[in-house]
C-alpha cells in the first residue's frame, strides 16, 4: 500500500549493483560498464541507464496471440499490428475498461508515464496546475493522461486503486490516471510502441528511459513532441497552447 503523504523515494532500483552487473542490466557508455550514479545521502532525479526487466513471462501456448498486462490480465497483440493511427488505440483505464481514443479526435493529448515513488513524482503538482489552467480556456480540447509504470526501479508497485488514491490524496489529480502498463520490452503497451516509433528520442533511441517522460499528440493525431523526465510541466505550456490554437487541424479530421 502506498503511503498517503507527499514524501517520495530516491530514483534507484531494488537490486544490488553486483547483481545488475552480473546479468548485464547496467548501461554502457564510452567508458564501458559503470555503477548507478546515486548516493544514499542524496535524492537523485538522474535517470540511470538501466531499467528493470519485465516479469511474468507468458505461457508459450499463448505468447503468439496475447501478452500479459501489468494488471494480470491478458491483452490481444493483434490490436498493435492493426493500429496505424493514434485513434486506433483502446488502452485500459483504472477499472480495466477500454478507453476509445476515437473520442479524442481533434483534441490535444499529453501522455505521461508516471510513478508514485520517484524523485520526479512531485511533477504531478505541476501537471495538475497546468491542466486546470488550460481547461479553463480550452475546455475539453486538452487532455492529460497518466500511465503508471513499474519498470523503472519498481517505483510504482501498487494496484490501480492504490495509485488512484495516492494521486488524489497527495496531489489532487483530476486528469485521468489509466491502468498500469509497461512502456518498454516485450509486454510494452501497443500505444507506447506506436508513440516511440513516431517520435524516437535522442540519437534515435526509442525506449523510454525513466518515469515522467512526456509525449504530445496534436489535433491531427500526430506526435508533436517528446520530452525527458527532467522537463518540468510548466515548460510544456507553450507547445501545448501552440497545438491547441491550430483549429484547422481538427476540422480536417
Amino acid at each position: 500500500m502506498l503511503r498517503n503523504s507527499k514524501s517520495f523515494w530516491p530514483c534507484r532500483g531494488s537490486w544490488s549493483f553486483p547483481l545488475r552487473q552480473s546479468i548485464g542490466l547496467v548501461g554502457q557508455q564510452s567508458g564501458g560498464l559503470h555503477p548507478p550514479a546515486h548516493s544514499p545521502r542524496l535524492l537523485s532525479t538522474r535517470a540511470p541507464t538501466y531499467f528493470s526487466p519485465t516479469l511474468s513471462p507468458l505461457p508459450a501456448s499463448r505468447s503468439s496471440l496475447f501478452r500479459r498486462h501489468p494488471s494480470g490480465s491478458f491483452i490481444s497483440i493483434r490490436k498493435m499490428s492493426s493500429a496505424t493511427s493514434f485513434y486506433d488505440f483502446k488502452p485500459l483505464d483504472k477499472r480495466n475498461q477500454e478507453v476509445n481514443f476515437e473520442d479524442y479526435k481533434g483534441k490535444v493529448v499529453l501522455i505521461i508515464n508516471t510513478a508514485s515513488k520517484c524523485g520526479f513524482t512531485p511533477q504531478y503538482e505541476g501537471f495538475e496546475k497546468l491542466y486546470k489552467q488550460l481547461r479553463e480556456k480550452y475546455n475539453d480540447d486538452v487532455v492529460f493522461l497518466g500511465f503508471p509504470c513499474n519498470q523503472f526501479g519498481g517505483q510504482e508497485p501498487g494496484t490501480n486503486d492504490d495509485i488512484q488514491n495516492f494521486c488524489l490524496v497527495n496531489y489532487g489529480v483530476s486528469f485521468p490516471i489509466m491502468g498500469k502498463v509497461d512502456v518498454n520490452g516485450d509486454n510494452a503497451a501497443p500505444l507506447y510502441n506506436w508513440l516511440k516509433e513516431q517520435q524516437p528520442g535522442i540519437l534515435g533511441l526509442k525506449r523510454v528511459k525513466w518515469n515522467f517522460e512526456k509525449f504530445l499528440v496534436g489535433r491531427d493525431g500526430k506526435v508533436k513532441g517528446r520530452w525527458a523526465s527532467t522537463t518540468k510541466p510548466d515548460a510544456l505550456e507553450a507547445p501545448i497552447v501552440a497545438e491547441l490554437e491550430k483549429k484547422d487541424a481538427a476540422s480536417n479530421l
